[in-house]
């Protein structure tokens, strides 16, 4: 508690700021507590408020007051890690302050009654308030900025007021120097040739690494609401350039950046005219009855419903399907989960979808990356919003991050088929509830051996959800989770020796179970992988010396025209 003196001197009438912002979260506590939240955990947290709230009046500015003084542990958010927080007592009350109001709503947030959906959404735009409410983030309150503009006589603000007109121009906030890269020279890298195209794809061939092959060749499907090349950074991280160099004839599905030509495709078209169009493709050209697939995320969905298409119609052209990071099963779609209900899925239906009065649309690859950065809102917004506009300072040059700003647009009607069916009513995983391409759809009749990771850190697809997927599948099943999140846990070279991975041989009846049977083994899961992959090749066949072959051509150099096509 804050000490009383004896005498009335001015330090001793000194207000305490702590009752004022106890006073302001009391009256919002008082207005909520009738409606949500129940009393007892108001009153509890109120409690605690108050209590660390004096603490910290007494330790931070107290010695200014005359007072006796209390150190605090530093503060370990990195927003307030710079020494200029620390050195002056009043930034370093500000942020500590903050800290405290955004522990309470986040706590008063949490406690909200009612069903799980509307906490979630609660919590979630709670958590966006605090976020874009932090000191931080004002030129004003940030004392690092501040320091920056004093030093260079204003020419930081200067640099930042121009870093702000030119991401205005562009429409969204720099993430990475964009100057540093460019598709084909130092990202997209991997040799190959483009030997098919269509209206939606191309098909790319990468050259062989290696003095024999595999006789049966993979095709990797990317997402297509990103460009392929998040598999082919650059030599050193690239998933493409590692599968060629274990002995594998490579074929990736380039996706078609969409244009106001392609506004009414269907996710039929996309299973039919292009994942199952370039699985034959991949056949005809290598002469092989079977192949090996891989997909990652919604390029792992679309994998797996063109093969359960073609298994409807007594097809069986892979001979394995690895699933990196993929939904199946959309019971638990994670924070996604917030954006989702029948009047926004009804809404993006009559604006860009079938039902829209002027005809079908694009979704924007803008609104989709920034409905994404809005999950990581201090390490995709405010961080670049702190860096570029308040200190002027142009951000690093990061592959992942580049990649990350290469939007994709897509089609009205198969963006809003594909959220209905899958995220709305999770109606993928039920045999025969939907008909995709004339066949009723069945993922159980798929049952080639299936290769699942997860990445336990993902906040896109968590990864007990991905471990649902062991249940849809009845053949021979592998699961490995990895460390890190949706996308750095799966560009993880081996040579980096970075982060660990869970193995298991069985597949207990849920995640948790698995995860506590599981074994950590140091280092990428990649190796496992190729490991698993080398089992389902076949025989070593030598390597081709021509992109293409049995009709198919090149058509030109890697990474092709459609991946350098902007949104």
């Amino acid at each position: 508690m804050v000490k009383k003196k004896a005498d009335s001197s001015p330090a001793s009438e000194t207000p305490n700021p702590a009752d004022a912002f106890g006073a302001a979260i009391g009256g919002m506590w008082k207005s909520m507590a009738g409606v949500s939240v129940p009393a007892s955990v108001l009153s509890q947290v109120q409690a605690d408020y108050l209590r660390d709230a004096t603490l910290l009046w007494n330790s931070v500015l107290g010695p200014a007051a005359g007072e006796g003084t209390t150190p605090l542990p530093p503060v370990k958010d990195r927003r307030f890690s710079a020494p200029d927080w620390q050195q002056q007592p009043t930034t370093d009350y500000l942020a500590r302050m903050y800290l405290l109001n955004a522990r309470a709503l986040a706590q008063m947030a949490d406690a909200v009654q009612g069903d799980e959906k509307t906490r979630a959404r609660i919590r979630f735009a709670v958590q966006q308030w605090i976020d874009a409410a932090s000191p931080s983030n004002y030129l004003a309150l940030n004392p690092e900025a501040l320091r920056k503009a004093m030093e260079s006589g204003g020419g930081s603000i200067l640099q930042g007021l121009q870093h702000l007109w030119e991401d205005l121009r562009q429409g969204h906030v720099s993430q990475t120097d964009t100057t540093q890269f460019e598709v084909g020279r130092n990202v997209a890298t991997t040799e190959g040739a483009v030997v098919y195209e269509s209206e939606l794809f191309q098909l790319i061939e990468y050259k062989p690494l290696t003095a024999k092959v595999n006789e049966r060749p993979l095709l990797m499907v990317p997402p297509c609401i990103n460009k392929y090349y998040i598999m082919d950074l650059q030599p050193a991280n690239s998933l493409v350039r590692y599968a060629v160099a274990q002995g594998n004839r490579v074929f990736m599905l380039s996706w078609r950046n969409p244009d106001p030509s392609l506004a009414s495709r269907t996710w039929d078209d996309y299973i039919d005219h292009a994942v199952i169009e370039a699985i034959h493709t991949v056949q005809a050209i290598a002469g092989a009855k079977q192949i090996n697939t891989l997909g990652f995320c919604v390029g792992g969905t679309m994998l797996a419903t063109a093969l359960a298409v073609l298994a409807g119609r007594g097809e069986e052209p892979a001979a394995s399907m690895t699933l990196l990071t993929t939904l199946l099963d959309y019971t638990d779609t994670g924070v996604l989960d917030v954006f989702v209900d029948e009047a926004a899925v009804q809404l993006r239906e009559m604006t860009i979808g079938d039902q829209a009065p002027g005809g079908p649309g694009l979704l924007k690859g803008q609104e989709l990356a920034a409905a994404f950065n809005f999950l990581r809102p201090n390490d995709l917004i405010w961080n670049y919003v702190v860096g570029n506009y308040l200190k002027g300072e142009m951000p690093p040059a990061f592959d992942l991050l580049y990649w990350n700003g290469d939007c994709t647009n897509l089609p009205g009607p198969m963006y809003c088929w594909y959220l209905r069916h899958t995220y709305l009513e999770n109606q993928l995983r039920e045999p025969g509830a939907l008909t995709v391409c004339g066949q009723p759809l069945d993922l159980g009749k798929v049952t080639i051996p299936v290769y699942l990771y997860a990445s336990r850190d993902d906040h896109i697809v968590p990864w007990q959800s991905a471990y649902g997927s062991t249940h849809i599948f009845h053949g021979p099943r592998r699961f490995t989770l990895g460390a890190s999140g949706h996308i750095a846990g799966v560009i993880n070279p081996p040579e980096a020796r970075k982060r660990n991975h869970w193995v298991r041989d069985d597949l207990p009846a849920t995640a948790d179970e698995w995860l506590a049977g599981a074994r950590e083994e140091a280092g990428s899961w990649w190796t496992d992988w190729s490991g698993w992959l080398a089992g389902q090749g076949g025989r070593q066949v030598a390597a081709p010396k021509t992109y293409g072959g049995r009709g198919y051509k090149a058509i030109e150099p890697a990474p092709g025209r459609y991946v350098r096509t902007p949104a």
